[in-house]
């Protein structure tokens, strides 16, 4: 029996504690915005973030996570969409597909809490995720336009 904090909620979940944080939250849990990418950690797909920090969900096994630590999936950012990256990736119509955009946005929530004024060396080095439409550009002037309105106090 695993227990997890996710979202904000308390869940328990009966599951081989060997079992990848990124089926849970889909299979057990129904969150089915964090996505399946490549399952080794490498493209993004699957970001969420740990304690405020981003992590490749479909690496971490459940028994690698204790109760205390906070798990938020695209979900529990904002139940509306009005989280202010998420605002700005409409705006700017960022996403093509959509599919890495999840934990594109989960990835750069943590950049930008971690870093509220980013430049594009910043970006570079800390944004690895992969979008097969590339986005890229676009994911870019969206940060930046986040910092701006941020350091502006319209977030």
């Amino acid at each position: 029996m695993a227990k997890l904090n996710v979202n904000g909620r308390p869940v328990e979940i009966d599951v081989d504690g060997s079992t990848p944080l990124l089926w849970v939250l889909r299979e057990q849990l129904g969150l089915s915005g964090t996505k399946y990418g490549c399952g080794i950690g490498v493209c993004g797909a699957c970001t969420v973030h740990i304690d405020g920090e981003a992590v490749r969900a479909c690496v971490v096994p459940v028994d690698a996570l204790s109760a205390a630590q906070k798990v938020l999936t695209i979900e529990g950012l904002s139940a509306d969409g009005s989280h202010p990256v998420q605002r700005v990736w409409e705006e700017l119509d960022v996403p093509q597909c959509g599919y890495c955009q999840p934990g594109m946005i989960m990835s750069v929530v943590a950049l930008l809490n971690g870093n509220p004024t980013p430049s594009d060396a910043d970006i570079d080095a800390n944004l690895t995720n992969i979008c097969r439409c590339g986005t890229f550009n676009r994911v870019r002037r969206g940060i930046h336009l986040v910092a701006e309105r941020n350091k502006r106090g319209e977030a």
